[in-house]
């Protein structure tokens, strides 16, 4: 097979991005960095690799998997393609900026998966993200999600919803066991796919480590999602261990603020639901909507929550709360935008013609020149008006020979 025949193709899940949908994903990423700017978050630009224990330092060892690893030819040191930027970010505020007060941050660039995350996923997602620092209360929970879900609304994504968990209440379920890291995973995925002989299992092996009341709590929580119903449900399940009363109580008071707030978002609650569950040290969230494309209804698009150890390794234990997603998993759900009106051009020298070409731009109109032997091609532009000369002046008027 000749080398030229294959040179074309693209790793797997890895995919070029054409014209339309690159404008489109750069309108969302103005769109995101601007609407984290009117809350007062700073844009930073974090390297797309870095030395492989800073990337991965305490971020455990799914981050471990999902991430490319090159050795460096200068140092000789392993390095990492960032499979997440949440951890770059924590080290920018730990060592770089090092502020006492509140930071808030935001970024959007490029991650590199090893395996997409999800059936047809890239792997290669941008990632838009904002975080902030610094203050341990619920406010920074809420102002997280309120941001996301702005952002996602003026996207034009509809039927906005927000499901909440809590990590801690499996947490306080499995205070004092001696559970292995594997033995915990385990759990977590029983928990996360709702498998209930699994869960059994796993507990009942755990007899000598767990109570009975830890193993029913935790077969329990496979039952508790829907509405606020839920959290009333839990409150009486869980009356005898205050850690998760109290989460329960921060659910409650987030899903009260988000519904107040937020126009239009639906608030639900799935208890056994920690994804990331070494990731995050809080309440978690994530947010789902509706695209205008067919079969594009209740995309996971958000991912979010509180991570107060993300900072410890960098020598900063600071409270943080954030989230993220892929403006390349967002588009696909939206409606692609049609193409922007633009104005034909005749290709020339002469200065009233540069002048007025230039006038036009200059002012935000987009002007196609129709390059000398090209006159008769289809415009790939959405041209509906074009530049002429009338009376020896060059004025634009509407194009008169667009098809229809």
């Amino acid at each position: 097979m000749p080398a030229w025949s294959s040179s074309w193709q693209l790793p797997d899940q890895i995919a070029d991005v054409l014209p339309s949908e690159a404008r489109h994903i750069e309108e969302l990423r103005r769109l995101f960095l601007d609407t984290a700017r009117s809350y007062g978050y700073e844009l930073v630009m974090p390297p797309l690799l870095e030395h492989l224990e800073s990337l991965l330092t305490g971020t455990g060892e799914a981050l471990d998997l999902q991430t490319f690893k090159l050795v460096d030819q200068l140092s000789g040191r392993t390095l990492g393609l960032r499979a997440d930027t949440t951890p770059q970010v924590a080290r920018i505020d730990a060592h770089l900026l090092n502020r006492q007060g509140v930071a808030r941050l935001c970024y959007c660039g490029p991650v590199l998966h090893t395996r997409a995350d999800r059936p047809h996923a890239t792997r290669e997602p941008l990632q838009f993200g904002a975080e902030i620092y610094g203050h341990a209360g619920l406010e920074a929970d809420l102002e997280a999600q309120l941001l996301a879900l702005e952002g996602l609304s003026a996207a034009g994504v509809t039927k906005l919803s927000v499901d909440m968990a809590d990590v801690r209440i499996v947490s306080s379920l499995l205070a004092g066991a001696k559970v292995s890291a594997s033995m915990l995973a385990r759990i977590h995925a029983a928990l996360a796919s709702k498998d209930a002989s699994e869960l059994a299992s796993l507990t009942t092996s755990l007899n000598g480590e767990l109570p009975a009341a830890a193993r029913q709590g935790l077969l329990a929580l496979l039952q508790f999602y829907g509405d606020e119903k839920v959290l009333l449900e839990a409150e009486k399940a869980f009356k005898a261990l205050p850690e998760a009363l109290k989460a329960l109580q921060n659910l409650k008071w987030l899903a009260t603020h988000v519904r107040s707030l937020a126009n239009n978002v639906s608030i639900g609650f799935d208890l056994a639901d920690l994804r990331g569950y070494a990731y995050y040290s809080g309440t978690r969230f994530a947010i789902y909507g509706r695209g205008q494309r067919d079969g594009a209804q209740g995309a996971e698009l958000v991912r979010g929550g509180r991570y107060d150890e993300v900072g410890a390794v960098f020598g900063r234990n600071r409270p943080a709360a954030g989230f993220s997603l892929d403006l390349k998993e967002l588009v696909s759900v939206l409606t692609p935008k049609p193409l922007r009106p633009a104005i034909r051009a005749p290709w020339g020298e002469e200065a009233g013609l540069r002048s007025a070409i230039a006038a036009l731009r200059a002012g935000g109109e987009t002007v196609a020149c129709v390059l000398p032997g090209h006159e008769h091609e289809v415009d790939e532009f959405d041209c509906d008006r074009e530049l002429a000369s009338v009376a020896g002046q060059w004025q634009v008027q509407p194009l008169g020979n667009k098809p229809a």
